[in-house]
């Protein structure tokens, strides 16, 4: 099955997801909004999303233009195989806690622990394919999920294709618009413009 194909299907089934979670955000209030663990849960998400916005950045000033031709082992990519979906789920259990709810974040804990997995075992089989002895050593000594900041190694210089950069730029704004999103779905609450069908702790 073509990549292109397989990422698109990625693409699309974490797009629906993520209507899912709006469309659950909409019919829905935090129980936890009224007392201090609303503003406190909504800090947290901030922070987590803050770091998930620079850490892909990050990420994909390092792989513009290289994607899965080469090995790419400095920068986030030598604290961890994949630092661009550990930071994604920073931001992902940013964003639901940012609905000042458990049971938000906790929904996309889950699908994540479930799903990308596999996206991540399906990917290093193509790499292990590509650069065969090169990754074996580069997955005994980097850790798959989770970086560990002691191995960070970057070098003096590095080269960035500054169009393919721009375009990964648009990927991470929708972060910052969720926020946005987020704060105006409780204002229409506060108005009583938008009805309460679920309580959610």
């Amino acid at each position: 099955m073509p990549r292109s194909f397989v990422r698109k299907q990625r693409i699309l089934g974490s797009r629906l997801f993520g209507l899912a979670i709006v469309a659950l955000l909409f019919i829905s209030k935090s129980q936890w909004e009224d007392g201090l663990w609303g503003p406190t849960f909504f800090l947290a998400g901030a922070v987590l999303i803050g770091i998930a916005v620079t850490g892909r950045l990050w990420c994909s000033l390092y792989i513009s233009g290289y994607k899965s031709g080469t090995l790419i082992m400095t920068g986030p990519y030598s604290m961890s195989r994949n630092p661009l979906y550990f930071f994604s789920f920073l931001g992902a259990i940013g964003i639901g806690l940012a609905t000042e709810t458990l049971t938000i974040p906790a929904c996309i804990a889950v699908v994540f622990a479930m799903y990308y997995p596999l996206v991540i075992k399906s990917e290093e089989k193509k790499l292990a394919g590509i650069h065969k002895e090169a990754f074996s050593d580069y997955c005994k000594s980097t850790p798959s999920f989770f970086p560990s900041f002691k191995l960070l190694a970057e070098p003096e210089e590095y080269t960035v294709k500054p169009k393919i950069f721009r375009r990964t730029l648009l990927e991470v704004w929708w972060f910052v618009v969720l926020l946005g999103v987020i704060e105006f779905k409780e204002a229409l609450q506060q108005a009583n413009l938008l009805p309460t069908i679920l309580n959610l702790y």
